[in-house]
């Protein structure tokens, strides 16, 4: 797969994702696809599970894509994801084989307080997107 067609194909998944379009956001990921939550120790084997996981979680989301970097069968998204107002930073870096995306891990960050002690260092930024 080429860089445009993989960026391409990542931009309908992000944009699928914002839109509950759940067909067209799963459409990217192998039959055989694993999805890695390293923060709260989940791993999920299959297409079919990674989108009913999806399905099932009850919050309102929203996905800001911030910037999509890669080349070849390695990609990465910085996005926000917005559950039900309340924005999470995340980064998701995706592995495709033969077109698809075979393995996905997945991580978040929330927002936090800077430390005094480099507040003389830093330019502040309150946007989310």
């Amino acid at each position: 797969m080429d860089d445009r067609t993989a960026r391409l194909a990542l931009q309908r998944h992000w944009d699928a994702s914002d839109a509950g379009d759940f067909e067209a956001e799963h459409a990217i990921y192998r039959e055989d696809a694993v999805l890695h939550y390293p923060q709260s120790g989940e791993r999920i084997r299959g297409r079919k599970n990674i989108r009913e996981s999806r399905f099932v979680q009850p919050n309102k989301k929203q996905f800001a894509v911030r910037r999509m970097i890669g080349s070849g069968d390695l990609w990465v998204t910085e996005f926000v994801l917005t559950y039900d107002g309340k924005p999470s930073y995340a980064v998701s870096i995706m592995e495709f084989r033969d077109g698809l995306v075979v393995n996905e891990t997945q991580y978040f960050a929330d927002r936090f307080d800077p430390s005094p002690s480099r507040a003389h260092l830093v330019e502040r930024v309150d946007e989310i997107t």
